[in-house]
């Protein structure tokens, strides 16, 4: 009985470890594909995002958000084309906008 229970906590132990990395792969691989999305908009649009590779991720876990919650109030809904859990037009969409704002609320230049 005791060899049962062993084996049971043994399976038991081992599904929840893989469950774990398996989450945190897939929010490894959200959040690359996020810095990649923020990065393309941050070569679009003129100027510097600030924070190097982190606001680059921001903004596209930001931009996301945006993208989604724009495309939906338009009603274009899916558009096939997702990796890793982000839609990538949109994500890039809102990323654009998101590093736009950025750019206009974080610029030096003075405003007389």
């Amino acid at each position: 009985m005791g060899l049962v229970v062993l084996l049971v906590l043994i399976f038991v132990f081992g599904w929840l470890m893989f469950a774990i990395i398996g989450s945190l792969v897939g929010l490894l691989l959200t959040l690359l594909m996020a810095g990649f999305v923020g990065w393309a908009a941050d070569m679009v649009v003129p100027g510097r995002l600030p924070g190097g590779w982190v606001g680059a991720v921001v903004a596209g876990l930001i931009g996301g958000f945006v993208g989604r919650t724009l495309f939906h109030a338009l009603n274009i809904r899916d558009l096939g084309f997702g990796i890793f859990g982000i839609e990538l037009i949109p994500a890039f969409v809102g990323a654009v906008l998101v590093v736009v704002a950025a750019e206009l609320f974080t610029s030096r230049r003075s405003m007389a």
